[in-house]
């Protein structure tokens, strides 16, 4: 990316705000611009009285493939463990802002970008869609996110998904709750728009106090488990295996 490019980039359609992440030639993976400016732009939307829904997806060929192993290579431990606790601050935030966020997923929603789009109210794949969360194999525990994907598909469900035994596909995630609808490939954006219009349909205060109701108890203990994880993931950071993965992406 030039030094004057967005990583992430917002239009307005109607009632509807279209919030793009721009770092595809990295896979829309998350650094330190991308996850500031995700952020300022959904407070910025849920401040806005003409936007009723949001719209989150990733420019192709893909949605995100969650942190950008070389970013956080080059950091310390501790501005590692910073980041992501940044990337968790994202992901929550999605949950109590009062506007609905409809994610919008083609290509691959992997680590921090299955957490990612769990975080969203409303989750919209393209069935050629992969997901997965490589975390495990990477040799580090999903570092935040875990309880978005618990209110979606339970306990034990999780666990098994952050062991990352076998990728998911599309209509696989809506199986187990972490999708809720799929549709054909190319076609995940516009379908994520016609849902988010009905939402905008709807009576303003009634969808954000559903929304308020309803992230009250999702959200609950996730910022204490955000916590948790990220200092097992720093933990499991200083471990051969994890160094081994991070020192790959260090030598690109």
């Amino acid at each position: 990316m030039s030094e004057n490019s967005k990583a992430v980039g917002v239009e307005n359609r109607d009632a509807i705000a279209v919030v793009s992440l721009l770092r595809s030639a990295s896979r829309n993976s998350m650094n330190q611009e991308l996850v500031d400016e995700a952020k300022a732009a959904l407070l910025e939307l849920d401040r806005d009285d003409n936007v009723r829904a949001i719209v989150l997806v990733g420019a192709l060929p893909g949605f995100c493939a969650g942190s950008d192993l070389k970013f956080i290579g080059a950091l310390g431990l501790e501005a590692m463990g910073r980041f992501e606790q940044e990337c968790g601050d994202l992901g929550r935030l999605i949950g109590f802002i009062g506007k609905p966020v409809v994610a919008a997923v083609e290509g691959f929603a992997i680590g921090g970008g299955f957490t990612l789009a769990t975080s969203c109210d409303v989750v919209v794949a393209g069935r050629g869609s992969k997901w997965s969360l490589p975390e495990v194999p990477h040799g580090w525990l999903t570092p935040w996110g875990i309880k978005s994907l618990v209110a979606r598909v339970g306990l034990i469900k999780a666990r098994h998904l952050c062991f990352c035994l076998e990728p998911l596909t599309a209509d696989d995630a809506r199986v187990l709750g972490a999708v809720d609808y799929c549709c054909d490939d190319g076609e995940a954006l516009s379908s994520a728009i016609g849902v988010a219009n009905k939402l905008a349909l709807l009576p303003r205060p009634a969808v954000a106090a559903t929304k308020r109701f309803f992230s009250s108890y999702l959200m609950q203990d996730a910022e204490a488990m955000d916590f948790e994880a990220n200092r097992l993931f720093l933990d499991n950071c200083r471990e051969k295996a994890a160094q081994a993965t991070l020192d790959k992406f260090r030598k690109r």
